[in-house]
């Protein structure tokens, strides 16, 4: 937990902002993280692009060594780009921002498709609408009628041929077929999930009520497995967080995690409903909203935020949801000024 605390501490310090301008950084690792795992899929299994020694050879998995955490990475990338298509103050023209905001949103769905992750695709649908309901929400940026017409014939070409280079990898890594046939074929694994989160419900009433202890996980499983499902490789983790962390922190975790999702809805709520559209902190907070319960809902079949990338994104998602509506917002601030 030291990297994502130093993240927290020094965003404390951060001004609104500052605070915003990390969207960028995000979002240029996602796509890093992206054409990262296209060239390892277009490589062989031994490539040097794989990172780690244990990895899922043959998916596109970027700076991951987990198809499903590259996945899931990629589907947080929405939500963010709607964020930068009404928000950005690097590129100043919003066609431009909106054109290139729509290239990468096209050039994703290839990348998630071959990282072979069948949750990574449920996920890129939630972001999908995510990204959508924060554009139809949000106030609009230079949304005149000759704006938007003006949108409208820079933006075709480039739709356009995004939407052919899209069709020509899809074609392309489904001719393959190698990592593309993960998403129709289930592994030992996968199949065997529910018999795990099952033991590990089992563990929580073993060491109930304050849990097995923190990273027991692997070595307090190993109590309960049973002979037929022993062989050559080990379960280091439930592959459900919420359940892992109750059966490691007992009864007090599981009642911090309902406390932090109550918690986590009731800000949602009052984000979407009562509070200003138009405000940009509103608008930051809208999408870390949407990343959170992306990750969320990933942590139901796997661990993202067991991984050091995935905390550190965490830490920076729940600055900008923090932030969100606060008394310091820049743009109700400017619009004050103006009058």
């Amino acid at each position: 937990l030291v990297a994502p605390l130093a993240i927290l501490l020094l965003g404390f310090q951060l001004n609104q902002k500052e605070l915003w301008q990390l969207l960028f950084l995000l979002m240029g690792i996602a796509v890093l993280s992206g054409l990262l795992g296209m060239l390892q899929a277009i490589n062989s299994n031994s490539s040097a692009l794989y990172l780690y020694r244990i990895i899922n050879t043959g998916s596109a998995v970027g700076i991951f060594a987990n198809r499903n955490h590259a996945a899931t990475l990629l589907a947080c990338l929405f939500p963010m780009l709607a964020v930068f298509v009404t928000r950005s103050a690097i590129i100043e023209s919003q066609i431009w921002r909106r054109n290139l905001a729509v290239a990468i949103a096209v050039m994703l769905v290839p990348i998630i498709l071959i990282t072979g992750s069948r949750s990574g695709l449920i996920l890129a649908i939630i972001g999908l609408f995510g990204g959508a309901a924060i554009l139809w929400t949000s106030g609009k940026v230079n949304s005149s009628t000759a704006d938007k017409g003006k949108f409208k014939k820079a933006a075709m070409p480039m739709i356009a041929i995004v939407s052919l280079l899209s069709l020509s990898f899809v074609t392309f890594f489904l001719s393959r077929a190698e990592a593309v046939n993960r998403l129709f074929q289930g592994s030992l694994t996968e199949e065997n999930r529910i018999g795990f989160w099952k033991m590990s419900v089992d563990l929580f009433w073993v060491y109930f009520p304050f849990g097995s202890g923190p990273g027991s996980f692997d070595q307090v499983y190993q109590l309960l497995e049973k002979t037929n499902s022993l062989n050559r490789f080990y379960l280091n983790h439930a592959h459900n967080d919420w359940i892992e962390i109750a059966t490691t922190y007992g009864f007090p975790g599981a009642i911090f995690l309902v406390a932090v999702t109550v918690v986590f809805f009731i800000k949602n709520w009052k984000l979407w409903v009562s509070m200003d559209r138009k405000r940009s902190s509103v608008v930051f907070g809208r999408m870390a909203g949407v990343a959170i319960a992306i990750l969320g809902i990933a942590s139901v079949a796997d661990y993202p935020l067991r991984t050091p990338t995935f905390m550190c994104v965490f830490a920076v998602l729940a600055l900008w949801f923090g932030e969100a509506g606060g008394h310091r917002d820049l743009t109700k601030q400017s619009s004050e000024r103006a009058r």
